[in-house]
């Protein structure tokens, strides 16, 4: 089986992404990736959840809809290289009518460790008005599929943090 030859199913708990690589362009002068394309790695792997759960690219010209990230928190835990394969794994934590909670990792490809995490809310956007609105119906019944697939994951370390100074001890 190829090294990318994971399960990618939307229930798969978690959900991988298929391995990606490091382009040399995004490597900055301290010799590492550079912030900004972290967030393009989390990006790719959401994209590849959507389309299993039928609301990637198709589904904004099909039905109009897409989804808007309202937030997102993104950790940089461990430096990763040009030439270093990454994966990452999605826990879609929650989901209601209108908002879809992840936590992703990106892990090192072949050694496992991890390198950022990026926890995001996601809204669905009805395009014609360009406003939130309910996903319809079979759509949200696929959410709601993976989410109760997903509850049965540990919960990974960082969900839920906040940025703030660290506090002085008295």
């Amino acid at each position: 089986m190829p090294a990318d030859s994971t399960d990618r199913s939307a229930n798969a708990i978690p959900f991988k992404s298929s391995i990606m690589q490091i382009e040399p362009q995004w490597i900055d002068y301290n010799g590492h990736l550079n912030m900004a394309y972290y967030n393009v790695m989390f990006d790719r792997a959401i994209d590849q959840l959507w389309l299993e759960l039928g609301i990637g690219p198709e589904y904004m010209t099909t039905r109009n809809g897409s989804t808007f990230t309202a937030e997102c928190h993104v950790r940089y835990l461990r430096e990763i290289h040009f030439g270093d394969p990454v994966q990452v794994s999605v826990l879609l934590v929650a989901a209601d009518e209108k908002r879809l909670h992840t936590f992703e990792e990106l892990r090192h490809a072949t050694e496992g460790w991890l390198s950022a995490t990026s926890e995001n809310m996601t809204i669905h956007i009805d395009m014609a008005a360009r406003k939130t609105a309910p996903f319809p119906p079979d759509i949200r019944a696929r959410i709601q599929a993976v989410v109760e697939a997903h509850s049965a994951a540990v919960r990974p370390e960082g969900i839920g943090r906040k940025i703030a100074m660290p506090s002085k001890s008295r």
